[in-house]
């Protein structure tokens, strides 16, 4: 717990945290989002035509997605820590942190799978695999989205209110 606490108030975290500058949180977030939104997006919409969403749109030019998907992954990991390290007791203690970072593990080896198998496998792995792949990546990148987005309604175990004292009355 020290470590997480000299992490939380090291300069950069405390910066991140309390700073008025635009470029500290807001920022920070901002990038979060959007590279969620490029990562998320992009996966969704090849999975999408993968499960038959516009037939006639090809499917082999949409491999060169994933070098956005790439970068989008790492401007999120890379977003993700900066947040992290500004709350990281409170983070690292919630335990719906860790199904979000698990869902996400799940999201990303899939999606390591969908690009072997369907855009470098054969029309066979296309036929056996491709609908699968295309589900299990929607189920797990919705629930990474839920997830992170409970966050914020859940905290950790130690006793921090839950989603009973956060939603606002009338």
């Amino acid at each position: 717990m020290s470590f997480l606490l000299s992490l939380e108030n090291s300069a950069f975290g405390t910066w991140v945290r309390e700073s008025k500058s635009l470029w500290a949180y807001p920022t920070i977030l901002f990038l979060h989002t959007v590279g969620l939104g490029f990562l998320v997006g992009l996966n969704a919409a090849i999975d999408l035509r993968i499960l038959g969403v516009a037939r006639k749109v090809p499917l082999a030019p949409m491999e060169k997605f994933f070098k956005i998907m790439w970068a989008a992954f790492w401007v999120n990991a890379l977003s993700g820590i900066a947040l992290l390290i500004a709350d990281a007791t409170t983070k690292l203690a919630n335990p719906v942190f860790y199904i979000k970072m698990s869902f996400v593990a799940l999201a990303m080896m899939n999606m390591i799978a969908l690009r072997r198998r369907l855009f470098r496998g054969t029309s066979i792995d296309v036929a056996r695999f491709g609908r699968a792949l295309a589900i299990t990546s929607l189920i797990f990148w919705g629930g990474a989205i839920t997830a992170g987005r409970l966050m914020a309604y859940f905290g950790p175990v130690s006793g921090a209110p839950g989603l009973e004292n956060r939603i606002p009355s009338g």
